[in-house]
């Protein structure tokens, strides 16, 4: 019988008492018929196979009960070594033995003072170098090459950990595994952190330099985007290549990297209202051209949005013709210019001249779209690209200067897609110490003829040798003086001070 059906009969009386009653026993013998078969089954079968417990029975709820009962716990066995390895057995291991003698001093007036071991990368290989250390009759020491501070670990593999982790996007994890694979050396995490660290306070000062030559620099490509800390910002130009993690994305922190008052570069950027200061500026044509496109995707049988789209391509489009033109001097490119802003009026005045009211959908990006480009031809930041002269960039070569922002947007990307997938760091200290060496690490590019392991060591050993890296020489060529307070700190202080 239905349970809902048998309440039903209940409450409306159709069922007595002694009947229900009966019910009710019989449903009871029938539970224990069942009850039954199911004891004979599990005497069948040997029982239940699992009894079931109301306590905890694994190995470490055992070893706490143990504990309690006040037995104490063996430490377990292992033939793996566990703790530090000394210092005797590094130097035991090494491949070969190098002197160290410090700079303008006789070996013949110099001791040995210790025996540092190293571990070197050497024909795709980790291997260890000792360096016995001399110390002069003033006290001075010999200095190992290529090493930071007291480390034990060469500047080639600390680049490549800090390559792997701020430019691929691998976790620290994932590093130490791979030079464990393919260097065949046993990193732990905590050391390549530690690296990292170093590296940081080591390129400190030339994050400080990067920044005065980006503020003195003809070109600046400016993009932001958010992150997991604040904001990322990039600046890009033909002397540095400075990237900003975890910064408020404002006027403020903008003008300590480019105050709009002095920079007499030439900016290139979005139509953010935060660029909107500086005087000599070039706006993108590619989110011109985007919203442009999106018009007629959004209406395809609209003839005026067509209209606009085509016309604004073509304009474009004439006008990198007119940069490459080197049969045109400056006043031809003035003139061409001048006949290029008057197709803009064709093309977008109508619209902007009926001062339309705000309308709904695309009539409204529409009219929002012709009044940017008409406010834009207005102020001269459409077509700047065609007249600003080539800058040259540290290796010598002439770079014509781009009407559109799509550099930065594609060094943004690799911040954009680790803040979707959650690889960003998570503290401000994380966030200084990735703007240091991605900064450092992305400017040296336009200084090397290719971009590899091998030549970033190369340079960077010559920063040794010479005293000064490539960032401070181009600083003293230019005659520009030396930062004197630290731009880092005043955007992203250190928490540990």
């Amino acid at each position: 019988m239905d349970a809902e059906q048998l309440k039903k009969d209940v409450r409306e009386g159709r069922i007595d008492v002694d009947r229900l009653v009966d019910l009710i026993a019989s449903l009871g013998r029938q539970l224990d018929t069942a009850n039954g078969r199911i004891e004979e089954l599990e005497r069948k079968l040997g029982g239940r196979p699992t009894t079931k417990l109301d306590e905890p029975y694994s190995v470490r709820s055992e070893e706490k009960r143990q504990r309690d009962r006040g037995r104490k716990r063996r430490k377990p066995h292992s033939d793996v070594r566990r703790g530090r390895v000394s210092t005797a057995e590094k130097i035991a291991g090494a491949v070969r033995t190098e002197q160290v003698f410090p700079n303008g001093v006789p070996k013949e007036s110099c001791k040995l003072s210790h025996t540092r071991p190293v571990w070197r990368l050497e024909q795709g290989g980790a291997v260890i170098v000792a360096y016995d250390v001399y110390r002069g009759p003033k006290n001075q020491y010999g200095k190992i090459p290529g090493v930071l501070g007291r480390s034990e670990f060469g500047i080639e593999i600390v680049v490549a950990i800090a390559y792997q982790v701020y430019v691929v996007g691998l976790s620290l994890d994932k590093v130490c595994l791979l030079m464990n694979f393919f260097q065949n050396l046993a990193l732990k995490k905590s050391q390549a952190d530690a690296l990292l660290n170093q590296l940081t306070r080591d390129w400190q000062s030339e994050f400080e330099t990067l920044c005065t030559l980006l503020a003195h620099s003809a070109v600046v490509h400016a993009d932001e985007t958010s992150w997991s800390i604040n904001s990322v910002w990039a600046f890009l130009s033909e002397q540095a290549r400075v990237q900003l993690f975890g910064v408020h994305k404002d006027a403020k922190v903008l003008s300590k990297i480019l105050d709009p008052g002095t920079f007499e570069g030439i900016v290139i950027s979005d139509d953010a209202a935060v660029y909107r200061n500086f005087t000599n500026s070039q706006k993108c044509w590619a989110h011109l051209l985007r919203k442009a496109i999106k018009l007629t995707l959004l209406d395809p049988d609209e003839c005026e949005y067509r209209r606009v789209t085509d016309g604004l391509l073509d304009i474009y489009r004439e006008a990198c013709r007119v940069q490459r033109d080197r049969r045109l001097g400056d006043a031809g490119r003035e003139r061409k210019v001048a006949e290029l802003d008057d197709r803009i009026l064709d093309l977008c005045g109508g619209a902007w001249s009926a001062e339309l009211p705000p309308q709904q959908g695309a009539l409204e990006e529409y009219r929002l779209l012709c009044n940017e480009i008409m406010r834009l031809m207005l102020q001269q930041q459409l077509f700047t690209f065609v007249t600003a002269a080539p800058v040259k960039t540290p290796m010598g070569e002439a770079t014509p200067v781009s009407g559109t922002n799509n550099e930065s947007e594609r060094t943004l990307r690799r911040s954009s897609e680790a803040r979707k997938t959650g690889r960003t760091s998570k503290t401000l200290r994380g966030a200084r110490r990735r703007t240091v060496i991605v900064s450092v690490l992305d400017s040296l590019r336009p200084y090397l003829p290719t971009y590899t392991l091998s030549s970033v060591i190369e340079e960077i050993a010559r920063w040794t040798a010479a005293g000064k890296s490539c960032f401070a020489k181009l600083l003293e060529k230019l005659k520009l003086p030396a930062p004197t307070t630290s731009l880092l700190e005043s955007l992203l202080p250190d928490p540990g001070g």
